[in-house]
């Protein structure tokens, strides 16, 4: 399954789907400048704001904390294997 099948399928919170908001990241941050990153705290803080955005909740409701919480700790851990697996050159 490719990518852009996944995100179609799915949804953001707001009756969409990541798909159709996949224009709206333009002002997560980049991490990596030419360096290399190894600071958990700002991969929490992408994750984050990614999961903002596409979910389409600033703060989730009291019954949603823990999807929201799991979301960004996945995020986060995907994030850190990412940037341990890259070569920079």
């Amino acid at each position: 399954m490719d990518l852009s099948t996944v995100l179609s399928a799915m949804p953001t919170g707001r009756g969409g789907t990541v798909a159709s908001v996949a224009g709206m990241c333009r002002s997560i941050h980049r991490l990596r400048d030419g360096r290399e990153i190894d600071d958990r705290h700002a991969m929490e803080e992408a994750a984050l704001q990614y999961v903002r955005k596409v979910s389409g909740f600033t703060k989730p409701a009291p019954h949603n904390e823990a999807a929201f919480a799991a979301a960004v700790a996945e995020i986060t851990d995907a994030t850190e294997r990412l940037m341990s697996n890259l070569t920079i050159r």
